[in-house]
């Protein structure tokens, strides 16, 4: 279970603390909660509290030493997190500090599903037509639902733009019933 105000807190302490690396922090802290997801058991090792904080701290130390190039804001961080025994914390705290650099930098994250996969000039106008409702940049991840039979759907932040074929016919089907 996940403690969102604690993340966000230790989020922007990070943000502050990143300054103007905040995008390659960003990137690291995405790296290794891919590399963890990829990881459970040393995750999990590392987020156990059944571990001495000499033990876990020296595996924080070891996954330091592996990952050659980590920004020191990260280092400081992976060492925080093991100290305050809040290593369990470290997926939310990654994606609450993404959404905050996000919101400095203007940019929203969406989710374009297509029944097929879609060509760089379909996902390039996708994105322009989104970023001229949503007056920011738009960064977009590509899904592919054949469900859809076609057309796309685009999930930017709460809102949702359905233009799918499978939508319309539902449409259609429930003006014809009625």
């Amino acid at each position: 279970m996940s403690n969102i105000p604690v993340a966000r807190r230790y989020a922007r302490a990070l943000l502050d603390a990143a300054g103007t690396n905040a995008d390659v922090v960003l990137d690291q802290l995405e790296a290794l909660t891919a590399y963890f997801d990829g990881n459970k058991p040393l995750f999990a090792a590392m987020a156990s509290p059944a571990l001495t904080r000499e033990q876990r701290t020296a595996l924080t130390a070891s996954v330091i030493q592996a990952v050659p190039g980590l920004h020191q804001t990260v280092v400081n961080l992976l060492k925080l997190v093991t100290d305050r025994n809040r290593f369990a914390e470290l997926h939310t705290i990654t994606r609450q500090y993404r959404d905050l650099v996000d919101a400095r930098l203007g940019r929203v994250r969406g989710q374009v599903t297509s029944a097929t996969a879609l060509g760089k000039d379909q996902v390039e106008a996708i994105k322009q037509s989104l970023e001229k409702l949503t007056q920011k940049q738009v960064l977009l991840d590509l899904k592919v639902d054949t469900s859809l039979i076609g057309g796309v759907v685009a999930q930017v932040g709460s809102k949702q733009y359905d233009g799918s074929l499978k939508s319309q016919l539902h449409e259609l089907g429930q003006r014809l019933s009625s």
